[in-house]
């Protein structure tokens, strides 16, 4: 993800109950939705006993209106109901990146 102008990150870092039933489809399908919303710039995701992803947005508004999704929405009631023991979001501006590649 290339990106000249500031943008924003949703940091979401979560632990999760014991019950993971049907948790990676609805992951897969959130990530496929979110590709689909206007604003969206890209995704990073890595789970061990604690899970981090990273989604990236153009603006607030399109962070706002992800979050307002309907389908999104329900995911997030599941993931309280029946996923996660803890979650924390957060939500940055990036000013720059660089990178290293072999």
């Amino acid at each position: 993800m290339k990106n000249t102008k500031p943008y924003y990150a949703i940091i979401f870092t979560s632990t999760q109950t014991e019950d993971v039933k049907g948790y990676s489809e609805m992951a897969n399908q959130m990530e496929n939705l979110a590709k689909q919303q206007d604003g969206y710039l890209g995704i990073e995701s890595a789970r061990n006993s604690i899970g981090i992803t990273v989604s990236y947005w153009e603006s607030l508004d399109a962070i706002k209106q992800w979050k307002q999704n309907a389908e999104h929405l329900f995911a997030q009631q599941k993931g309280r109901e029946q996923w996660y023991n803890w979650y924390k979001v957060r939500i940055c501006k990036v000013e720059r990146e660089y990178e290293f590649e072999k």
